[in-house]
């Protein structure tokens, strides 16, 4: 069970082969009594309904001061800090960019980050496996970015509780790696729903890896038909631009709100 959310409870599915070549499937299910069921049911129900009034606290402070705030979502290793680098690089003569790092341990991203220059603030999670609005709240507090600007917040590398957790963000963005296989969309379909964007990143490696860009696409919006893609490679800086244009035309949205 995740220490921080509760998940981890359902039951869990494995597909076995038998010698005759026939395929099973066994389901492992945690068994509870109906009152543990319920308490269970309860403390998840509490733990979304908190969060949910941290993020609209977050949405409305965001709302206010005309920030444009993006959650950024993917498995480890995807690239997000890479592509932050590469997107605050793009942005910084024109706008004001800060990033909320969030990893288990370490400082080694925001470091990363204080190096372009943009305002960054850590939280280390320990053993929780996403952040939370009630971290996000006190990061921004203790961060102070600046009104009609723009806030991005990598999340912790995963692709299953972060679907579930409302940050206050006007975006969550899936980043996917053509190092990854194409099928993510489907095996983790939650976390692909809930994105408004999935960028397709490390496309300079293409060439030497076995990714089918188009499937991918197609079983992305087979998950959510109105998912707007955009592939890129942030080490290579190739094209952000359709990429930090549609930040811009956010910002934009956000300070005419």
């Amino acid at each position: 069970m995740c220490s921080t959310c509760g998940c981890g409870h359902a039951a869990t599915g494995i597909e076995t082969h038998s010698h005759d070549g026939a395929t099973h499937h066994h389901d492992y299910a945690h068994h509870h009594s109906d009152a543990q069921e319920a308490r269970r049911v309860q403390v998840e129900q509490d733990i979304l309904g908190r969060n949910n009034a941290f993020a609209e606290q977050n949405r409305c402070y965001f709302r206010q001061h005309g920030i444009f705030a993006l959650n950024l979502v993917s498995s480890p290793g995807a690239g997000k800090t890479a592509l932050l680098t590469a997107t605050i690089d793009a942005l910084k003569p024109h706008y004001a960019v800060s990033v909320i790092e969030g990893d288990q341990q370490t400082q080694r991203d925001a470091d990363r980050i204080r190096e372009t220059g943009a305002g960054v603030i850590q939280i280390n999670t320990g053993k929780g496996c996403h952040l939370d609005a009630h971290m996000v709240g006190h990061a921004v507090t203790e961060l102070q970015p600046a009104d009609d600007s723009v806030l991005m917040i990598e999340n912790v590398g995963n692709l299953v509780c972060p679907a579930a957790f409302d940050l206050g963000e006007a975006h969550k963005v899936a980043v996917l790696s053509v190092t990854e296989g194409e099928d993510k969309p489907l095996k983790y379909p939650d976390m692909f729903y809930a994105a408004d964007v999935m960028l397709i990143n490390k496309t300079d490696l293409l060439p030497y890896v076995d990714f089918d860009v188009q499937q991918c696409i197609a079983y992305a919006r087979e998950v959510n038909a109105g998912i707007r893609i955009i592939q890129l490679s942030a080490a290579r800086s190739t094209n952000l631009g359709e990429w930090t244009e549609w930040i811009k035309q956010g910002l934009k949205q956000r300070r005419a709100a």
